[in-house]
Order: structure tokens, then C-alpha cells, then sequence
């Protein structure tokens, strides 16, 4: 039997990358994915057999009404995926986009998990994961609004996990590093103009030059991590951070 039939899982920033294989690997193990962008990516719901949900998570107002009409349709399982980076010096960081990050990556999530969290209480099961990043854990220079969210994000983790685990929901985070994405794409071109190298060096002396296996990491390769979280196998792991990332922390 697929391991979750009849479960309800909505993911934020599905369309593309991470999320897309998020939402494709907890399809074919029969959840209902409720699939958010805030690009249409309604033919990849109905592919999925799924429900799409457009919302700016730049905007409050719009991350509060998500998190309504999910509620309505009993979410089993949160996955806080979207995300985006902008790569300035610290002096030259817009502060618009600075909220506009936070908001996203951390304001968001947490609004999704105030309006999510007494549904899942209600049934007595649920599931919270993080998306995070291996920048939750260190520093790079250059991305000081994405390393300031993703840091909060997993403290975030560990409080809802301390508050939620008396009603049997689990809250982990996942912290990867460079994953082949195009939003990884994109940073190839954003990191040599702001490090002044060429783009064919920044893959190996910015993504990897901390990693020990040298390659990018693959989206399916979170999915399934993700998929093992969310299952009764890991009932017993709450408050857990897990990064995939190659070996740069070992240093």
C-alpha cells in the first residue's frame, strides 16, 4: 500500500526544483498534493492529480488566505519549500528585498504553521518540514537576508517541535547545500559578477570548494529524505535538523 493514502500534504514553491521533486516523489506514494507557486502550476496539479494554490508569500495578507483555504482541505503535511536568494554586500543590500526574504522564507512559513497546526492537533498526527539550507547551519559572505531566514527556520523547528510533539506531529528541517535547481542556475551567473571570477569557476571554487564528494546534490535526493521524515518510521525524530551537504560540515 502507498505510504500515504488519504494524507493531504501541501508544498510551497512546487513548480520548480526542490519542490517539484517534492511534490512528484509524495504523489506517487499516494498523498493528495496540494501544490503551490505563485507562478500557475495548475497542469502540474492536475498531472499529479493534485490542487493547485497560487499565493504571493511575499504578502501577508495572501500567505494568511493560503493558509485558510489549505486548512479547509485538512493538510496532514507541511512542507516549507520556497524560497529565493539575492546576493549583495551587506552595505548594498536593498532593505525591501531583505523584508521581502524574510518574509518568504521565514514570516511565511511561520503563518503557515499558525494556520495548519490546530488541524493536525485535531487528529492527533502531522507533519512539518522545514526546507532549510546547509546556510542554516554556516556562512558564506554575500547572503546575509537568505543566511538570516534560514537560520531562523530552524530554530523555528525546534520550538513548533517542542510545542507540537505532545499532540504526535513531528517537525524537522532538512539543510542542503548546492542542489542542482535553476535557482542554483542562477546564482552561478550572480556569484562571479559579485566574486569577479568566471562563471565556469564558481561551481567548483564557490558551490563545492567546502564539499568533500564533488558534485551538485539532486533534488529527488531531498524528496526522499523528506519522504523518510514524513513517514511512521520517523515518529520518533522531532526537532531534528538533517544536512545533506556533501561533507562541508564535517570540516
Amino acid at each position: 500500500m502507498e505510504k500515504f493514502q488519504g494524507k493531504r500534504v501541501l508544498i510551497t514553491g512546487a513548480a520548480s526544483g526542490i519542490g517539484l521533486a517534492l511534490a512528484r516523489a509524495f504523489a506517487q506514494e499516494g498523498a493528495r498534493v496540494l501544490v503551490h507557486d505563485l507562478q500557475d502550476a495548475s497542469a502540474l496539479a492536475k498531472e499529479l492529480g493534485g490542487i493547485f494554490l497560487q499565493a504571493d508569500l511575499a504578502d501577508p495578507q495572501a500567505v494568511e488566505e493560503l493558509g485558510k483555504q489549505a486548512a479547509q482541505y485538512g493538510v496532514d503535511i507541511l512542507v516549507n519549500n520556497a524560497g529565493f536568494q539575492h546576493i549583495d554586500p551587506v552595505e548594498e543590500f536593498p532593505l525591501e528585498t531583505w523584508q521581502r526574504m524574510i518574509q518568504v522564507m521565514l514570516t511565511a512559513p511561520f503563518q503557515l504553521i499558525k494556520a495548519l497546526l490546530p488541524g493536525m492537533k485535531a487528529k492527533g498526527w502531522g507533519r512539518i518540514l522545514n526546507i532549510a539550507s546547509i546556510h542554516g547551519l554556516v556562512a558564506s559572505p554575500y547572503k546575509s537576508a537568505y543566511i538570516s531566514a534560514k537560520h531562523g527556520l530552524l530554530g523555528l523547528t525546534k520550538t513548533v517541535a517542542l510545542e507540537a510533539g505532545p499532540y504526535g506531529i513531528t517537525v524537522n528541517a532538512i539543510a542542503p547545500a548546492y542542489v542542482r535547481t535553476p535557482l542554483v542556475e542562477k546564482q552561478i551567473a550572480d556569484q562571479a559578477r559579485t566574486l569577479s571570477i568566471p562563471e565556469s569557476e564558481v561551481v567548483e571554487k564557490v558551490f563545492l570548494a567546502q564539499a568533500a564528494i564533488k558534485r551538485l546534490i539532486e533534488p529527488e535526493e531531498v524528496a526522499a529524505l523528506a519522504l523518510f521524515l514524513a513517514s511512521e518510521k520517523a515518529s520518533a525524530i522531532t526537532g531534528a535538523v538533517f544536512p545533506i551537504d556533501l561533507g562541508w560540515t564535517a570540516r
